[in-house]
């Protein structure tokens, strides 16, 4: 499995009154494993868009077993899932750097989708299959 993991300090204006996240706010955390994963692995978003693509969400989830607060330090897993069909696949685990106690795990199913015309694409696009050549998949 290709995988990075991404560390991020919980500021001050994710959390409410009680210094507690809210929980939309870990779902941007799957967002910033991705691009992380993207940047570290050679398969940013910019390289979709340079390819005439861009990659909506079609569906995403999160299981929370703990709560974050603020100022809080996490560990965000994000593992390429790799598939068949013309999707990029992700699962996510976030784990609390002090104590390494699990809060969430989540999941995201992203398309290629034309950056000018928004058709969905049905294939895989060459340069990704390129990638998933290179490593190994």
């Amino acid at each position: 499995m290709l995988s990075c993991k991404t560390e991020i300090k919980v500021r001050f204006n994710e959390a409410d009154p009680l210094g507690i996240v809210w929980h939309g706010h870990y779902i941007r955390y799957f967002e910033d494993g991705r691009e992380d994963f993207g940047n570290r692995h050679g398969l940013s978003y910019l390289d979709f868009y340079r390819n005439g693509l861009v990659v909506p969400i079609v569906d995403v989830s999160c299981k929370f077993k703990l709560p974050l607060k603020y100022g809080d330090r996490v560990i965000v897993e994000t593992t390429f899932l790799p598939c068949l069909a013309a999707k990029l696949k992700f699962s996510y685990r976030i784990f609390k750097k002090d104590d390494h106690r699990l809060v969430a795990t989540g999941y995201s199913e992203q398309v290629f989708v034309d950056r000018e015309t928004f058709v969905l694409h049905l294939s895989n696009p060459s340069f990704f299959e390129k990638w998933k050549l290179l490593q190994k998949f």
